[in-house]
């Protein structure tokens, strides 16, 4: 397991909490705008050793209120469980934020109780990801795992950076259908900087303006609880 990288202190990525945020090398993604390039190759520029982290978590217990597992994508790593394990018995909550892409260990984490929050993100209606998302890639894994989240006692929130052509208000109005009675979508502003695929965007108008994106606010609207523009 490679942990490339760690936000010690954050008011933004646990709703609620102050954490440190974990970032996993290696994805098996290839989002063009994807912001953590090293990190979804497999090319972290620092890698923690576990010992530090756990060093650090317990040193940091009366200031943290929970840690955030990102990345790359966490659950690539067979070593998750473990290090889940560990942080639970310090007393954090865990959040976890993934592609959806495995959702047997999505249910596992869930089974063990070893995570409390779930971000999922769903790149654009799950029967477009191939090719740009993913080469070959099954929509069934990600509908699985929208089902498996949604089913759980847990929170979660689902989440989409909205970028052209990835995204219009059609695929909104999809992914509604497909997460129907969810509690949380979040509509994520596209900023274009040091992304995966920096040619992806060579001549192309692709972020949405206020304006856009409070249209696709209002399709969204109608199928979750709360759909929030960030």
């Amino acid at each position: 397991m490679i942990i490339g990288g760690w936000q010690k202190n954050s008011f933004i990525d646990y709703p609620g909490k102050i954490s440190c945020v974990l970032f996993f090398s290696g994805c098996n993604f290839e989002c063009p705008h994807c912001y953590n390039p090293d990190l979804a190759r497999g090319k972290p520029s620092v890698v923690l050793e576990e010992h530090r982290v756990y060093e650090f978590l317990r040193r940091r217990k009366d200031f943290l209120d929970g840690v955030v597992l990102s990345g790359g994508e966490p659950t690539l790593n067979k070593g998750l469980f473990a290090l889940c394990e560990t942080i639970k018995k310090m007393g954090y909550p865990i959040k976890l934020d993934t592609n959806g892409s495995r959702p047997q260990m999505i249910q596992e984490l869930l089974d063990k109780g070893f995570v409390d929050y779930i971000a999922m993100d769903i790149k654009t209606d799950p029967f477009n990801y191939s090719p740009l998302i993913q080469k070959d890639c099954d929509p069934e894994l990600i509908l699985a795992s929208i089902q498996i989240i949604m089913q759980s006692a847990i929170a979660y929130e689902f989440r989409t950076t909205c970028i052209k052509p990835l995204v219009n208000a059609s695929v909104v109005a999809s992914i509604g259908r497909r997460i129907k009675g969810a509690r949380f979508y979040a509509l994520q502003r596209f900023i274009n900087v040091r992304v995966l695929h920096p040619e992806f965007f060579e001549n192309t108008d692709c972020e949405f303006d206020d304006n856009e994106l409070l249209h696709l606010k209002s399709v969204a609207e109608p199928f979750v609880n709360k759909c929030i523009v960030r």
